[in-house]
């Protein structure tokens, strides 16, 4: 059964946790704006040039992996996958969806991933699937979007941000 996952006021005070993907080289002031504030900034792979990643560096931490269209520069060092943990809440990021191989219920609260450009903030059991969409450039009649996770000791949620460009 899935359920929206859109709203953080049932969690409280937690930690803010920017979501971004598939830049494709193109960073947009609206989502600099829009993560503004995030402690953490997490990049779901696609960056495309370094200065994307300079540009959130500017903001916050950047924890990034690498997309399909990353063969040069610092995004094409970056690793496929990563785990992550926060306030005892366990993430898991890679870039498609579709290529997970595992059932990470009962492992990890939310699986983030990029790729499709589709927004997507879904329960499926007791893990969070969320995609922040494209934030680069405008792919068919998408939105452009990122994401935020409020991350507390209590569990997980998000939130899409669609950005007005």
């Amino acid at each position: 059964m899935a359920r929206a996952a859109t709203t953080t006021k049932h969690l409280g005070a937690g930690m803010q946790i920017g979501v971004i993907a598939d830049t494709h080289s193109k960073m947009r002031p609206e989502a600099l704006e829009a993560l503004k504030g995030s402690e953490v900034i997490l990049h779901a792979g696609d960056v495309g040039r370094d200065d994307v990643l300079d540009a959130l560096e500017a903001i916050a931490p950047v924890i990034a992996i690498r997309g399909n269209i990353d063969k040069s520069g610092r995004a094409a060092e970056l690793p496929d996958t990563r785990d992550l943990e926060f306030l005892g809440q366990a993430l898991y990021m890679l870039h498609d969806v579709k290529t997970l191989d595992f059932d990470p219920q009962g492992r990890y609260r939310v699986v983030i991933a990029g790729h499709s450009h589709k927004p997507r903030n879904e329960w499926i059991g007791d893990v969070l699937y969320f995609n922040p969409g494209g934030a680069g450039p405008r792919r068919f009649t998408l939105p452009i979007t990122v994401g935020r996770l409020v991350v507390n000791e209590n569990g997980v949620t998000g939130e899409i941000i669609e950005l007005r460009t």
